[in-house]
């Protein structure tokens, strides 16, 4: 059973088998402190072992720091997640092989991603014949570059051992810069690699959804599900006031002008009450409109589908001026030559697809 102690929404959690993964893997690399691992997360490391633990996402992705800083590896997140071990998998896991087709996987595997960590919203896509995963921090804050290294790794490793050996991604954006370790990211999962886009993104072929299940077993299945099924509906009742609202936002951005009055009416309640539940989850208001427009911006410009006007008036500013000034502020670099950026770093390290793009457009 879940702990009755869960702490509020804005103290978002990761399940525990995570945190679990990270501590045997320093203990397979010799570097296991047992002390720090239990000063950081508060816990005993014996308690990490128990089905229905979480632990506070801020500690997990501290421990994250740790590993790297006592490996000596900055890449630790993607050789983490290299590790397949069926004994240690976590209830969500368990869900995702037994289930019948990689599509109905994945499908459970987004429905179910709150399990795995409270601080990451992850969304699922077909266009044409692609099948994209995307995931999104709810702040900055809550971005880990060694916790989405092993979360890329561990998705495209145990899929691989267990579903289809030659799985690979058509392409992959990463949200942070390209590290000094940027050359593993192709050859571990398959595709051209892009980084820095502000969001991380796989994209697949859609063959692959319908790719049976080996040894699924569907009693276990069956049996677990229910199981997380009942967590999840704990959680739910305590999902986040802020992702409603996050939501609400990205939806009118485009349409209307963003103003408390208007989102407090679309949840029931007055402008007071917004300000008071958002407070409770350490957010204001205009912090929220901001991350969502730094959000849609920097996905928009390195992705080059509209001009940097059209950005403008989906983003809901009164001229490109102004957004401009506004892009600045956010990265320090104008969006004109943010998007050159992105596009010199895709020519010079894929040419080919380059060009392709040029000729599309």
């Amino acid at each position: 059973m879940i702990p009755a102690e869960l702490d509020p929404p804005e103290n978002p959690r990761v399940a525990a088998s995570s945190t679990l993964a990270l501590v045997h893997y320093l203990e397979r690399q010799g570097v296991l402190d047992t002390e720090r691992v239990e000063q950081l997360t508060g816990l005993d490391i014996q308690m990490l072992s128990d089905p229905d633990l979480r632990v506070p996402a801020n500690a997990h992705y501290q421990l994250w720091e740790h590993a790297e800083a006592v490996t000596g590896d900055p890449g630790v997140g993607l050789h983490a997640g290299q590790v397949v071990d069926p004994e240690r998998m976590g209830l969500v896991g368990h869900v995702f092989f037994n289930c019948d087709t990689l599509g109905e996987a994945v499908t459970q595997y987004v429905r179910l991603h709150r399990l795995i960590n409270e601080s990451v919203i992850l969304s699922f896509e077909q266009t044409g014949d692609l099948a994209i995963l995307s995931w999104q921090p709810d702040a900055p804050a809550h971005y880990s570059r060694q916790d989405m290294d092993r979360t890329l790794a561990a998705a495209m490793s145990r899929t691989r051992h267990f579903i289809e050996p030659d799985l690979r991604a058509e392409w992959v954006e990463i949200a942070h810069p390209r590290p000094e370790y940027g050359d593993e990211y192709e050859k571990l999962l398959g595709g051209p690699v892009r980084f820095d886009t502000g969001i991380t993104r796989l994209a697949f072929h859609c063959r692959y959804l319908a790719k049976p299940i080996p040894r699924r077993n569907p009693y276990v299945y069956s049996a677990v599900l229910k199981q997380v099924n009942t967590v999840l509906a704990r959680l739910q009742s305590r999902r986040s006031f802020s992702r409603k609202v996050r939501r609400l936002i990205s939806r009118q951005m485009a349409t209307d002008r963003i103003d408390a009055d208007s989102l407090a009416r679309q949840c029931f309640m007055s402008r007071q009450t917004l300000y008071r539940k958002l407070k409770k989850e350490g957010l204001s208001f205009h912090e929220l409109v901001e991350q969502v427009r730094k959000d849609k911006a920097l996905r928009y410009v390195a992705e080059e589908h509209y001009a940097l006007g059209e950005i403008a008036f989906l983003l809901g500013f009164s001229e490109l001026s102004a957004f401009s000034r506004a892009f600045k502020r956010w990265t320090g670099t104008a969006p004109a030559q943010y998007r050159a950026n992105h596009r010199k770093l895709a020519t010079e390290e894929y040419p080919d697809r380059s060009e392709a793009q040029t000729r599309e457009s």
